[in-house]
């Protein structure tokens, strides 16, 4: 759906992924220059411990979203936060408010 709308997308089931722990999946995403969207908040656990600047994180924080609901989210999320995903930021998605933090977190 969302490579519909001209985003390049990967699911970790598509990569072999889908059982892998969080640090991995991350890795990944460093290496590919990827962004991680997820439901998950170890990955900006991770990033603040790590002190990395990558990959940047989606992170959906609103419960009960079907597919295509959450491609036309991410759509509109991620036009509005480009700039800081290309240059390393953690995205917090609630219902009316999106929070961009840029990486390094500060622990």
């Amino acid at each position: 759906m969302l490579s519909e709308g001209g985003i390049d997308t990967l699911h970790v089931g598509e990569i072999g992924y889908s059982t892998a722990e969080d640090a991995e999946i991350i890795k990944y995403a460093q290496a590919e220059d990827r962004v991680v969207v997820t439901l998950d908040a170890d990955f900006h656990s991770l990033l603040a411990h790590s002190g990395a600047t990558s990959p940047s994180v989606i992170r959906i924080r609103i419960e009960g979203l079907r597919a295509q609901p959450v491609a036309n989210l991410l759509q509109v999320v991620c036009a509005q936060t480009e700039e800081d995903l290309v240059f390393g930021a953690v995205v917090t998605v609630q219902t009316g408010r999106v929070r961009v933090r840029r990486l390094p977190l500060i622990r």
